[in-house]
């Protein structure tokens, strides 16, 4: 589809030996001071150094000594987060990107969240974002406001998740032996589809980005699954489980654009569409940073 749009394009193939490699060289520099590590993609990583190996007292101290461990061994920099949760460390460890890094006290947590505008909020996408401002919730502290009913009502299960962030809550633990059972990418649409070409267009830039994910976990998998959700929300999805694992974009698009065609889409138009593989194997996840915090 790139090249398509640029014939001149020059595409370098990705180093998936290389970047292996430095993976591995980082989860050691980990494991110098925390078993508990839970890599959540191709360079990110949240770690739980409540008790790290280094009997060091400050989190903000162990950071420091992780990123600068990573540069002396790897020449790559690595941006961290510190905080009490996940929320807040993911939250944290964007802000002064690139080599950076950020730490927010447990006392100015709450006050950390009410100054973010909303669109800032890891897990609330474009979407979200503007349904919120469309009911009059712009900050943190609007979306504070809000009653857990409310938010349930209007954004279903999330709503819950919604509730807790705005109070700077997040009781996720920190999993070093997640396994991840799936991969995927959806779009949802500010203005719903009706027309087939352009249900098409969108279903292949889903596939392209779905692809890309694979890639970047060094990833395929044997089953895919096709999401569709219809503007009265009503939700159907279409499987296929296939003899090998599938990684390649033709394939990802040709069998969702063929589940597409058993769903009978009558008068109605689609809110989102998403494309998922499961039945994964040769995973791969790994690097930088970001700390919940013990003692800053």
């Amino acid at each position: 589809m790139a090249v398509a749009k640029c014939p001149h394009l020059i595409i370098v193939r990705p180093r998936f030996e290389v970047y292996r490699a430095i993976s591995a060289q980082i989860h050691n520099i980990f494991r110098r001071y925390t078993d508990i590590f839970e890599p959540v993609a191709l360079d990110e990583a949240y770690l739980d150094v409540s008790e790290n190996k280094a009997g060091l007292p400050y989190a903000s101290t162990i950071a420091r000594h992780i990123r600068a461990e990573i540069f002396a061994q790897t020449n790559l920099t690595a941006s961290a987060g510190v905080s009490i949760n996940k929320f807040l460390a993911k939250m944290a460890s964007g802000i002064n990107k690139p080599n950076g890094m950020k730490v927010i006290l447990p006392e100015d947590a709450e006050a950390f969240v009410e100054s973010l505008p909303i669109e800032k909020f890891h897990g609330i996408g474009k979407v979200t974002a503007a349904k919120m401002q469309s009911l009059g919730i712009s900050t943190g502290a609007d979306l504070k406001e809000r009653s857990l009913n409310f938010l349930v009502q209007q954004f279903g299960k999330s709503g819950q998740y919604y509730y807790n962030i705005a109070r700077a809550i997040d009781d996720r633990a920190v999993e070093p032996n997640r396994i991840r059972k799936s991969i995927g990418a959806e779009n949802s649409f500010a203005e719903d589809l009706s027309d087939k070409p352009t249900i098409l267009m969108e279903l292949e830039q889903i596939a392209e980005t779905l692809q890309g994910r694979l890639d970047k976990h060094q990833t395929s998998g044997r089953t895919l699954t096709l999401k569709v959700k219809f503007s009265d929300y009503q939700q159907i999805t279409r499987s296929r489980t296939f003899g090998t694992s599938i990684n390649d974009l033709n394939k990802i698009f040709t069998e969702a654009k063929a589940l597409l065609e058993t769903i009978e889409l009558g008068d109605r138009n689609i809110r989102l569409l998403g494309i998922s593989i499961s039945n994964l194997d040769n995973l791969q996840t790994s690097q930088v940073i970001q700390l919940p915090l013990f003692k800053l």
